[in-house]
């Protein structure tokens, strides 16, 4: 399976929350966003543009405890956040395939890389690095699906 890969580097918080705007904006019916990074990195700081650029008007948090956040915009966001589990067996417990495989919202997955063999698929999956100045980020995306609204919004000159 081909793997198709697009980086942005941005230098500040704004340029980050701006990019997931524009890519919430764009996102479709049965987009699946896979998010990695350190603690800090901007995992909930990029959903929260995201979920903007879908339409979400209320506040978006991390579901850290609740594990699981859902929200109205143009289409139904269900974010996780899969941190706090520790088996691959309790996604079954809180609902995880249900909602993620749900073909009609968006979902946003928070350390998606705990369970990677669990994720639906397609995916868009992005990697969020600190770069070398303060709020310096690298954010790599990769996906096999290269023909989705998202990534045509990425890779857009």
């Amino acid at each position: 399976m081909r793997q198709f890969s697009f980086t942005v580097v941005t230098h500040a918080p704004e340029e980050t929350d701006a990019l997931a705007e524009r890519l919430g904006a764009a996102a479709e019916a049965g987009t699946v966003l896979c998010l990695v990074g350190d603690l800090g990195a901007g995992k909930t700081l990029f959903t929260q543009g995201f979920a903007r650029g879908l339409g979400v008007t209320g506040e978006v948090t991390s579901p850290t405890f609740a594990l699981m956040n859902q929200y109205q915009g143009r289409l139904p966001v269900t974010h996780f956040d899969l941190y706090r589990l520790e088996r691959e067996e309790e996604l079954d417990e809180i609902g995880f395939y249900e909602y993620a495989e749900d073909i009609r919202s968006v979902v946003l997955i928070e350390w998606a890389d705990k369970f990677p063999d669990a994720l639906p698929e397609p995916h868009v999956w992005l990697a969020i690095e600190r770069g070398k100045a303060e709020n310096e980020r690298r954010l790599a995306f990769f996906t096999t699906e290269e023909e989705s609204a998202l990534w045509r919004a990425l890779t857009e000159k």
